[in-house]
């Protein structure tokens, strides 16, 4: 009696793990092991821990914004937002038109979230009509408008009238520079606030209060009346149509949404980076960011605020720590080639799993 007691005993916690490891997804428990692997590594290969987790903590909150826009078009049925440079576009044009208008310090990052604000709702609006026009084939299109947004706004950065000498080439007078300083102007406006450090340990923490409001008005969004109709578009269109939803509109709106948010998740990298960069560099930036919620647990047609945290913390943290420990370990300065590798690893690696999600 006492060992069937046992044995049932072992089966219970040998069903609860196995519960806990379905519900994380073992491919995530695979890369977050990894990554641990990684943090416990760096002391050993002469790397400082605290700095690598100071490291690691920034470049989440740089890029957690973005990876939140992806949410309301994956719950309205849209799909993954490959177009997310449409958003970018709509954040750098806050930001130029900003300093060209002369805000400096904080007030130039609050004036640039409100300049991209039209500009993003414009640019949504018109992306969603497109979206709904193509049901079935949203993420090809939304490909295909991301590129050819960036491609056309490379042409529009040497056309526009920009007079500030701080964005403009010197020798030329006209067109705006490939990279921009944020200098004098919003550089750390949001990780400066009330910044903790101990020792090599640096925590962002405006940055993190910044995307922990934006990720809990999404949350209260989603369990409103109208949040709920658009999830039940993603569900089950026909269900929805027939309840009354206006199918059509609750999918504009997610794209209206996620748009906007890929407009401040932008200005939100730029103040952590210092830099506002142009042309191509806003070309790839959707990948990293699909990437990222994919390996966080999200899919084609659910995704939850979790998700988003838990993917961008393994996302970046591998980005981060990959080639500062294998350049300790080799003894080679190869950052950018092993930052290369590990990021469109990560990034072929999660398209192929595209179509899981957590239970």
């Amino acid at each position: 009696m006492n060992e069937s007691l046992a044995d049932r005993n072992n089966y219970t916690v040998r069903d609860r793990v196995k519960s806990m490891i379905a519900n994380f997804g073992l491919p995530r428990l695979i890369i977050a092991a990894f990554l641990l692997l990684l943090f416990i590594a760096a002391p050993f290969v002469g790397a400082d821990f605290w700095t690598q987790i100071s490291n690691t903590i920034n470049r989440f909150s740089w890029n957690a914004v973005m990876v939140l826009a992806m949410v309301p078009m994956i719950h309205s049925g849209c799909g993954l937002n490959f177009g997310l440079p449409l958003g970018i576009i709509s954040g750098l044009l806050g930001a130029t038109l900003s300093i060209e208008f002369g805000f400096t310090g904080p007030m130039s990052f609050v004036m640039a979230i409100l300049i991209a604000t039209p500009f993003a709702l414009l640019l949504g609006a018109g992306y969603g009509w497109l979206l709904n026009k193509i049901k079935g084939g949203e993420m090809m299109i939304a490909t295909y408008v991301g590129f050819s947004s960036v491609s056309f706004m490379c042409m529009m950065w040497l056309l526009l009238p920009y007079h500030s000498p701080t964005m403009v080439w010197g020798f030329a007078g006209k067109g705006l520079r490939t990279t921009i300083s944020l200098e004098g102007f919003y550089d750390k406006v949001l990780a400066g606030f009330l910044q903790i450090r101990i020792g090599n340990l640096s925590i962002p923490t405006g940055t993190l209060l910044f995307f922990a409001l934006l990720a809990f008005l999404m949350w209260a969004f989603l369990h409103t009346k109208t949040g709920t109709a658009m999830t039940a578009v993603g569900s089950n269109p026909t269900f929805a149509r027939a309840a009354g939803v206006n199918v059509d509109r609750m999918r504009l709106l997610s794209v209206v949404m996620s748009t906007w948010l890929a407009a401040i998740g932008i200005l939100v990298y730029e103040q952590g980076f210092g830099f506002i960069q142009l042309y191509m560099a806003p070309f790839y930036m959707a990948l990293p960011a699909v990437s990222a919620i994919l390996i966080g647990g999200a899919s084609v047609n659910k995704a939850s605020i979790a998700n988003v945290i838990i993917g961008t913390f393994l996302f970046q943290g591998i980005v981060t720590m990959t080639p500062t420990v294998m350049n300790n370990m080799i003894h080679m300065d190869m950052s950018e080639v092993i930052r290369v590798v590990a990021s469109q690893g990560m990034i072929l690696y999660a398209l192929t799993r595209k179509t899981e999600g957590t239970k």
